[in-house]
């Protein structure tokens, strides 16, 4: 039996522990699936809607909006960040030259205009990217995946940090290899996100180099197909003006999602350097491999990966905004 004594002495520990846990920092609010469930049940439903109507006009609209997402997370963290427009006193992310080709941002603010009137200054920018890059992949072929959601608006974007973050198309694997791993990605997971280059196209200018100037000794690059080559050059000659046109960077089925990029890969019919350097090691080309010979292993570890990479330094509870325009900061 405890003497009164010990009893208030307990008590007076406990209140002091209390008070003490009180003023400790919180652990910052975790993304949910279904954040939107009861604050705006219609939300990722619209923002589909607007990622099909888009598609409907152009497949294309997919590997833009896929590109977005990827853009956007890999500087500052998955804050919608890339859709701010640029100011007097800034130059902001989508004016950078890594992003001057970007694409989609129209699809996004249709999708916000809607998301305002369904349920005012509830739906954050980021939370649409990262919703309107799965379903572009979905209504591709791809596997669908849940999107955790809750992120909030960042309200800084400077177009300097887009360098060293953004892979250039010319990275050679070791390039690639840092870069991803500054983000938490193992190689693993850079073979596995390249696969987004399944659907869309590249403008001439971003490799023109490899089918004219790769090297001093050698017009072409000696690693791509020949064929290939001569079917890039009468698309692309040299000193023409297709600067709008876009080559499909999958030659085999550039509008839908699947794993032919990998089997494009290894009959070395890539665009970008930066995807030839995939085969530059025998982890990574045993994993092009892989996917070549297993379309059903690919959608699903690149759903997995792209559930990871939404997750890059989001800004979670009271942290950012919610913008009732995803092109200026409240």
């Amino acid at each position: 039996m405890a003497f009164k004594g010990e009893v208030d002495l307990v008590l007076m520990l406990m209140l002091i522990a209390v008070i003490c846990f009180s003023f400790l920092p919180t652990p910052q609010a975790q993304l949910q699936v279904g954040f939107y469930d009861t604050l705006c049940p219609a939300a990722e439903l619209i923002v589909r809607d607007e990622v099909q109507k888009a598609m409907n006009i152009s497949p294309g609209a997919a590997s833009g909006l896929l590109r977005l997402h990827f853009h956007d997370c890999f500087v500052r963290g998955c804050d919608a960040s890339v859709l701010l427009d640029s100011t007097a006193n800034n130059t902001a992310e989508k004016d950078a030259p890594p992003n001057t080709s970007l694409r989609g941002f129209e699809v996004v603010d249709s999708a916000k205009s809607r998301l305002e009137e369904a349920c005012f200054g509830i739906v954050s920018c980021a939370d649409i990217l990262a919703f309107a890059a799965r379903d572009s992949s979905v209504l591709s072929g791809g596997q669908s995946y849940p999107v955790p959601a809750g992120r909030r608006d960042g309200r800084v974007s400077v177009s300097q940090e887009t360098f060293g973050n953004l892979p250039p198309p010319s990275s050679d694997l070791n390039q690639l290899t840092q870069i991803f791993a500054n983000k938490g990605f193992t190689q693993g997971e850079l073979v596995t996100l390249s696969g987004a280059h399944t659907v869309g196209g590249s403008h001439c200018s971003s490799f023109s180099n490899r089918i004219y100037n790769f090297s001093v000794t050698a017009g072409e690059d000696p690693t791509l197909d020949p064929t290939y080559v001569t079917q890039l050059q009468q698309q692309c000659p040299q000193g023409g003006s297709n600067a709008s046109l876009l080559v499909p960077i999958d030659p085999i089925s550039p509008n839908t999602f699947d794993s032919s990029y990998y089997t494009a890969l290894l009959a070395n019919r890539s665009l970008f350097s930066s995807d030839q350097a995939l085969l530059d090691s025998d982890a990574t080309s045993g994993q092009v491999i892989l996917y070549a010979n297993d379309t059903d292993l690919f959608l699903s570890d690149f759903a997995a990966a792209m559930v990871k990479m939404g997750q890059l330094d989001v800004l979670t509870g009271t942290n950012g905004e919610i913008r009732s325009n995803c092109r200026v900061t409240n």
